[in-house]
């Protein structure tokens, strides 16, 4: 049974209203209304998209290891058809689902009204928590980037500027989406310049076949598609995760469609062309390592391109982080409306319109992880991540058979074959990427994992024993 409180006033626990999800239930039982008429400042789709663009690519920084590790040749193989494989079966779920329930909290509340109570919650706690390691890894390099132009000289002062820059990005979000959007435009067109001039300049003085050697001589196969795939899945993932921001984007039920339909090829076309015309003019592919990229734009056009593509790295992580704190901090603002957590989360700003208490709190928790390597973090957020995309396919799924009526601005082509497409092969990638996975990752992700159940548990307590206060003999499960 599916829960959704607070459809129309807070805090949560006071109405206490069910949905059952049965085959007979109305569409208008399913889907929770918007509840924030008038309260969240919206942004149009230009800033919509160059947010969504920053969550689920952010340039093309950070996954230049793919080249040596699987080689040039099958790097730029990953860059082409893991698009297909897993960004638009993740894009075509994300935009049915925004359109039949376009409601703040996206991706969690989709997954609670179709697999209900439970599996709701373990899909919100993972994502808010596992994102903590992705939230803290974006400050950490930052970080690095610093340590690159001025000397860092110990562990503490490397985490007081992580620190600084995640308390930089929370006050940002706390002033609001608008100027998340704007920012997060400005920068990011800025940032494509120098990318854009070290292409030009690749493919002019271009030697070397990028593609050559497909693959590594001598690599083992299983590090050759692990670590290349897993790379390739983390950079195309996120396409569902800003639906939690949908209800402060103008007429969400049009423009997320439109969004994620103009950033799944951008990011494809963003990722390939910059790696493509490095290894065509330098072809040094055993060389390539994380931020390789601004190595290769000094080799290419002096250290003026070099200066310009690392300020377009600072600012392409920069914005990372800013998008990965607006779209997780609406994920216990919406819970905490649903009763889970505390009702001071779900409060928004009277006049900013954001909900500060979850970004401090969330900013918070994140910035305790700081002191660990980018490397660690990322490791264990892969499997938070997949964990909730994992769920997101099977509310798609769940509510095709469930509420067939359900309306639905845009459905995934090709009936019931596309959307079994849609749902069974980035399942199947997820899998593989974390089956192949380091042994200690799959120890601390498993681990995580397990504490969404547990966490279910002892707020569930704590919810039914607030119902008992307000409502004596109100106690049943839900």
């Amino acid at each position: 049974m599916v829960d959704f409180q607070l459809l129309n006033c807070r805090p949560a626990i006071e109405n206490r209203q069910l949905v059952v999800m049965t085959t007979t239930n109305p569409a208008s039982q399913i889907v929770p209304p918007a509840r924030h008429a008038g309260e969240l400042k919206k942004i149009s789709l230009a800033p919509f998209v160059a947010v969504l663009y920053a969550y689920c690519a952010g340039g093309p920084f950070g996954f230049e290891a793919m080249v040596s590790t699987s080689g040039p040749g099958m790097a730029l193989v990953f860059i082409l058809v893991v698009p297909w494989l897993f960004s638009i079966p993740m894009a075509l779920a994300a935009a049915e689902m925004a359109t039949a329930m376009p409601v703040e909290g996206g991706f969690y509340r989709w997954t609670r009204a179709a697999l209900g109570d439970f599996w709701g919650f373990q899909c919100g706690w993972w994502n808010w928590t596992g994102t903590f390691f992705m939230w803290a890894s974006y400050g950490v390099v930052l970080a690095d980037y610093v340590a690159q132009v001025t000397p860092v000289h110990s562990r503490l002062l490397h985490w007081g500027i992580a620190f600084g820059f995640l308390v930089l990005v929370a006050w940002l979000n706390i002033l609001g989406i608008q100027l998340v959007g704007k920012l997060t435009l400005i920068l990011l067109l800025l940032a494509l310049v120098p990318v854009a001039i070290l292409t030009y300049l690749g493919f002019s003085h271009a030697r070397f076949n990028p593609f050559h050697p497909l693959m590594p001589p001598a690599r083992p196969w299983r590090e050759v598609y692990g670590v290349g795939l897993a790379l390739a899945l983390w950079i195309y993932s996120g396409y569902e995760q800003v639906s939690t921001v949908i209800e402060e984007v103008e007429d969400p039920v049009r423009n997320f469609p439109r969004g994620l339909a103009i950033v799944v090829p951008l990011a494809a076309i963003s990722f390939f062309f910059p790696i493509a015309a490095g290894l065509a003019a330098l072809g040094n592919w055993q060389e390539w390592q994380t931020g390789y990229l601004v190595t290769a734009a000094r080799l290419v056009g002096g250290p003026a391109l070099e200066a310009g593509a690392f300020a377009a790295a600072v600012s392409c992580t920069f914005v990372l982080l800013d998008s990965t704190v607006l779209s997780v901090s609406r994920v216990p603002f919406t819970m905490a409306e649903d009763g889970y957590l505390h009702p001071s989360l779900a409060r928004l700003h009277p006049r900013l319109g954001t909900p500060v208490r979850a970004i401090v709190i969330s900013t918070m928790f994140c910035s305790l992880l700081a002191f660990a390597s980018v490397t660690e973090l990322i490791a264990i957020y892969a499997w938070m991540r997949s964990a909730t995309s994992v769920l997101t396919l099977l509310s798609v799924w769940r509510l095709r058979r469930t509420a067939p009526d359900l309306k639905r601005e845009f459905v995934v082509p090709g009936g019931k074959a596309g959307l079994a497409l849609v749902v069974v092969v980035p399942i199947l990638l997820f899998a593989w990427a974390l089956i192949n996975s380091a042994s200690s990752a799959r120890l601390w992700g498993m681990a995580s994992l397990a504490s969404g159940p547990l966490a279910y548990l002892v707020l569930t307590k704590r919810r039914l024993a607030v119902r008992a206060a307000i409502a004596p003999g109100d106690t049943a499960p839900q």
